[in-house]
């Protein structure tokens, strides 16, 4: 696995680089967000990128990757409030770790977002019938991990991915933001984390939606959660 670093501090980088090249991952290191772009490839598998760097900051590097790639962004940063964590969702991050951290906490969020990008990126073995999911004129492919709206291809990244999925293999049922959230995330969850789903959600609706601001696909019920159709 590939993992590319975008931090400023170098004993950070090297910390987290002996870290993860213990646990056998390949890391790329790079000191700023111009030099992590021109590093990223099709072969980077997760980026752990700092939001306070000089020149670019991490929000506006985040949402560059955004352009070219869904590879999964771990955010790193000294600040702790919800609007920072926020922050970097609304621009495409996947996770937000506050420093200081532990290793063991970094390497459990390294090992959970590359194991879902596995997933999200991998293919059945050769010969397995296709399986899709179909409704509201969406058709997910599960056998590849892909999404269509009529004949146009859809890129989301695999946390969306993963909560289109959940929502469209049980429409109409209502599933709460704790559903989706320990369902998708795999994690336990806490009130912090309703503010993570509504992210993903509002950004989901934005590439399914022919008019995100009148939902008819993914649905909002008052008080409960949310349904697909």
């Amino acid at each position: 696995m590939n993992i590319l670093m975008i931090e400023d501090n170098a004993e950070i980088r090297e910390g987290v680089r002996i870290l993860l090249e213990g646990e056998e991952y390949a890391v790329t290191e790079a000191e700023n967000g111009s030099e992590g772009l021109k590093l990223l490839d099709s072969d980077t598998d997760l980026v752990i990128l700092d939001v306070m760097m000089p020149g670019i900051s991490g929000f506006r590097t985040c949402e560059e990757i955004r352009k070219v790639s869904n590879v999964p962004v771990l955010f790193l940063t000294a600040k702790s409030q919800d609007s920072d964590k926020l922050m970097g969702l609304m621009a495409g991050g996947d996770d937000y770790l506050s420093k200081p951290f532990s290793y063991s906490e970094l390497l459990a969020r390294v090992k959970a977002l590359v194991r879902r990008y596995c997933v999200y990126k991998g293919k059945e073995e050769e010969g397995t019938e296709d399986r899709y999911v179909n409704g509201m004129g969406i058709r997910i492919n599960e056998s590849y991990n892909e999404v269509c709206k009529g004949d146009k291809e859809l890129a989301l990244t695999d946390i969306e991915y993963k909560i289109l999925l959940l929502l469209m293999k049980h429409p109409k049922r209502i599933f709460t933001i704790q559903n989706i959230y320990e369902s998708v995330w795999n994690e336990p969850y806490f009130y912090v984390s309703n503010g993570t789903v509504m992210v993903h959600i509002r950004k989901l609706r934005l590439k399914i939606e022919d008019n995100p601001q009148e939902p008819k696909c993914i649905r909002t019920v008052w008080g409960r959660g949310y349904r697909f159709g």
